[in-house]
């Protein structure tokens, strides 16, 4: 340390030799990091193996030496190797009670998994990576990271329902959306979409989540609790994800809650899936596709958004939905459509709020200090989903993007730490054999 100092001293320092420094710097600070992590490492790892109590018919085959990378650089790690005949592969329990995933440490694994599954494209969290922590990852061992623990989240998603952790609290709401990911064409063999000629370039993948209200503000509206929203996504069907979201407000309490309100779009597979699996809670329709589907009987009924009637007319609408006056609305619209002879494109554009008339009663549900908008859904629709799985040029494989989505999730989630945690104690328990003398 002393010779760089005075290597930098001699020269006119300018903006390139300080950032040579810093890196020169953090070079030699990570080399006995990465000594003293190795010790620590070996002297644990002996200890587990002189512990070990094999399982019957498992031999000891000897010591393997791994070269591992942790926060600071790489170290060897000597530990016992075990092998049972007719069993497969053997196993080092050393590396499972560490925690080791393949190579990487713990601390760098999790590192690994958060880049790979936050920047848009693993050649970028190598960039990420090497340039912030000087840890040098090669993109394709990210991926391969990002996928095996990314399948340990999917997983953790759809765990057994558990107690709820927040008890009591007055308004918990569910929400959920759906978005398409774009996929490689063997994914979408024989998929009808949008396209002109029929064909599908995207696959449904549905975002939940679960947030909780305790308080309004001075002027009575509804206030979501920091920091108390939740995600679980899932590509498949609305009868797949459902109780996959029901399992999730389970665990965050639904069962004590005072009240449970169901935040979704009127789309007919969302309607299905709240009667099906939250039949008893408050069922609002988002207020801003309300808005949209306005826009439509409006225009069936002028002809054309162009009119200057449109914008005064859909504001209209507006004031009379939050005063819950949907019906009179289809009323009235619908007896305006046949004096200009235009019933059937009104009919249809009125069936929205025909098939959604109890879940749009605005008024009632804001005297209620509900919240009436998904905008929270929506928005993680974009930001967990969209940011990373829908930029330009990317397509997906299914089971790469559900890895992605999981990872994404548990990290919007601010679980990380249960998440590995239990990762840990799953890798853990396929050993129960994996044990210290008393």
């Amino acid at each position: 340390m002393s010779a760089l100092m005075a290597r930098f001293a001699a020269q006119k320092p300018d903006g390139a030799a300080v950032q040579e420094l810093e890196g020169l710097v953090r070079q030699s600070v990570f080399k006995p990091a990465t000594g003293i992590v190795g010790e620590l490492l070996q002297q644990a790892a002996d200890a587990i193996d002189r512990a070990y109590q094999p399982r019957p018919g498992e031999h000891r085959k000897g010591r393997h030496r791994l070269e591992v990378q942790c926060l600071f650089g790489w170290f060897p790690l000597e530990r016992d190797y075990y092998y049972q005949p007719g069993q497969g592969a053997g196993h080092h329990p050393a590396d499972v009670a560490l925690g080791l995933e393949g190579s990487q440490t713990p601390a760098l694994a999790r590192l690994i998994c958060l880049e790979g599954a936050d920047e848009p494209g693993f050649e970028k969290a190598q960039r990420h990576l090497a340039e912030t922590g000087g840890i040098v990852v090669e993109a394709r061992h990210i991926q391969r990271m990002v996928q095996r623990v990314g399948a340990c989240a999917q997983q953790w998603q759809e765990r057994p329902q558990l107690a709820g952790a927040d008890p009591g609290v007055p308004i918990l709401y569910v929400s959920a959306d759906g978005t398409g990911v774009p996929m490689r064409s063997e994914a979408l063999q024989g998929r009808r979409g949008k396209q002109a000629d029929g064909s599908a370039k995207t696959l449904q993948a549905y975002l939940g989540c679960v947030f909780t209200q305790h308080h309004r503000d001075a002027q009575g509206h509804p206030v979501r609790d920091p920091d108390s929203t939740t995600y679980v996504s899932r590509f498949g069907s609305i009868h797949e994800f459902g109780p996959l979201l029901r399992r999730e407000a389970l665990r965050r309490g639904m069962g004590s809650s005072r009240r449970v309100v169901l935040l979704i779009d009127g789309a007919g597979g969302l309607q299905a899936m709240g009667t099906d699996c939250f039949g008893d809670a408050v069922q609002i329709v988002d207020f801003f596709h309300a808005l949209e589907h306005a826009g439509a009987v409006v225009e069936s009924l002028l002809g054309t958004r162009e009119h200057p009637e449109y914008r005064p007319r859909l504001s209209r609408w507006a004031r009379r939905l939050l005063k819950d006056g949907v019906e009179g609305l289809i009323s009235q619209s619908r007896a305006e459509a046949q004096k200009r002879g235009r019933s059937a494109p009104v009919d249809r554009a009125l069936h929205y709020f025909e098939s959604n008339v109890p879940r749009m009663q605005y008024g009632t549900f804001r005297a209620a200090g509900y919240f009436i908008g998904s905008g929270v859904v929506e928005a993680g629709c974009r930001s967990v989903i969209g940011l990373r799985c829908k930029q330009s040029g990317m397509r997906w494989s299914p089971q790469g993007a559900s890895h992605i989505l999981a990872l994404r999730c548990v990290h919007s989630s601010r679980r990380l730490d249960a998440f590995w945690k239990h990762r840990f104690h799953s890798n853990a328990s396929q050993y129960d054999s994996l044990c210290f003398h008393a």
